[in-house]
């Protein structure tokens, strides 16, 4: 069984149960971070790329490698990284114990759903064009066709479009503020179509606020590049789909 752990938020309290996601070693083994029980998960305000890698060991083989920091998206908007157990406490402790492939961290489609999704197979996000790539995947995944990108001009956020789409992806370590959710509602009313953002980092306060006012579905990306909805507008596109 995965190991999970109990995780409260530290912005709004809210309880969550935490298991961490499997990552295939070169041997062919499923390898898990092994958590720290009990620790508090500390909020992701921004971001350097050394500190979201953590190295874990294969129980199976005892190779060590670089696998991405596990993190849980809070409803709220907070990104909490998780705490793991140092790779030097070896498998005795159960450091990098192997288990079954844990499921995707999205939100499941309900008993009635008509046409049930396949499961989402993401890319590990390592770099800014890993992140593109994740968003545009999960969005073909909702049923969006021939999604695109457009390469930012001026170093903003990358822009994703598809028949009825229009989406934003935050790669950077910036927090997405107010006026970027307020930029991309506009973006997306002026071509009657669906806005949906993506953010690496997470949201600023009021941002979520006002994408619920306005209906925009946010997404954050984890490093296994899985994108978990924050808000209830994310929710319902992830249960009904997109496109056409």
């Amino acid at each position: 069984m995965a190991e999970s752990v109990p995780v409260r938020c530290p912005a709004c309290r809210r309880e969550h149960v935490y298991a961490a996601p499997a990552f295939p070693c070169a041997c062919g083994a499923p390898v898990r971070p092994p958590l720290a029980r009990g620790a508090t998960p500390v909020p992701i305000t921004h971001r350097t790329w050394s500190e979201d890698w953590v190295s874990v060991r294969c129980q199976a083989c005892g190779r060590q490698d670089q696998w991405p920091h596990p993190e849980l998206g809070c409803p709220c908007g907070t990104i909490l990284r998780i705490i793991v157990r140092s790779v030097a406490a070896g498998p005795g402790d159960g450091a990098g114990v192997a288990g079954p492939a844990a499921p995707p961290l999205h939100i499941p489609l309900p008993p009635t759903a008509p046409a049930p999704r396949p499961a989402f197979h993401p890319v590990t996000i390592r770099t800014a064009r890993d992140a593109v790539t994740a968003a545009a995947l999960y969005l073909k995944w909702l049923g969006y066709r021939d999604v695109r990108h457009v390469e930012p001009r001026d170093g903003a956020t990358v822009g994703l479009y598809a028949p009825g789409l229009v989406a934003r992806v935050e790669p950077s370590t910036r927090r997405t503020a107010v006026r970027d959710v307020e930029t991309l509602w506009l973006s997306a009313l002026a071509e009657s179509a669906v806005p949906v953002h993506f953010s690496l980092a997470g949201y600023a306060d009021g941002a979520r606020f006002r994408a619920d006012t306005l209906a925009v579905p946010l997404f954050v990306l984890d490093l296994t590049g899985t994108p978990q909805p924050v808000n209830s507008p994310a929710d319902e596109l992830v249960t009904t789909g997109g496109g056409e």
